[in-house]
């Protein structure tokens, strides 16, 4: 596995810089700070909940989540009982809202999670849930101005809507040229074979069905 297949799977983080206290691939920052500026301008302080995310943390998540240690939500943000599911299924479920460790986009270090941090309610926190950038939420003016916005400083929302795969995620950013260079050194094998020797829980049923939850949950995306 070379330099930029390891980047693209949250393995090396040679293509990073720091942005506000946050990792964030070199090549974004520029447009990152016309973003900002103009939601600035517009209202909102722009703040990031979340940016790179490597591997061995993706991996911690995923782990938690199989195992119970954290909660699996369905769409409804509802908690799903995973004692009654088979592997396979478990898998699914998480993937609803939390990637496999190496298909994360997060790896690449070109996709945010973002929220007004102005319009969070007192005492409120956040949440990153769906209902937040709805009608009635905290964030729905910010949502609003991001769909108007994202597009010309060369962002997008690949999780815009559900299509039978990850579930809405209206905070979940990216940056069109970035993530598209990193997602061309993502492959079914080289995500095999981070998979296959390191500690994921549900390897054998992931490695059985990887192909499916591929097409399904990774490159089943919003256009830009």
């Amino acid at each position: 596995m070379n330099i930029a297949q390891r980047q693209a799977l949250g393995l090396d983080q040679t293509h990073l810089v720091d942005y506000q206290g946050r990792l964030v691939h070199a090549q974004v920052v520029e447009s990152l700070n016309a973003l900002n500026n103009a939601a600035k301008s517009a209202g909102f302080d722009f703040t990031i909940a979340s940016s790179y995310r490597d591997f061995h943390r993706q991996s911690m998540i995923w782990n938690a989540k199989f195992s119970g240690k954290r909660p699996v939500l369905d769409r409804n943000s509802d908690t799903v009982d995973i004692s009654a599911l088979s592997d396979a299924k478990i898998v699914e479920a998480i993937m609803l809202f939390s990637a496999l460790p190496g298909t994360s986009r997060h790896h690449f270090g070109s996709d945010l999670d973002v929220y007004a941090s102005n319009y969070l309610q007192p005492g409120q926190s956040l949440q990153l849930e769906p209902w937040e950038y709805q009608i009635d939420g905290p964030f729905y003016d910010f949502a609003c101005w991001l769909d108007s916005s994202l597009q010309q400083f060369g962002f997008f929302r690949p999780y815009d809507k559900f299509r039978g795969g990850v579930a809405e995620e209206p905070w979940h950013i990216s940056h069109i040229e970035t993530s598209k260079a990193m997602m061309d050194h993502v492959s079914l094998s080289t995500i095999y074979e981070a998979l296959e020797t390191h500690d994921v829980l549900g390897k054998a049923a992931i490695l059985e069905n990887l192909p499916t939850l591929y097409s399904r949950f990774v490159t089943n995306i919003a256009e830009h």
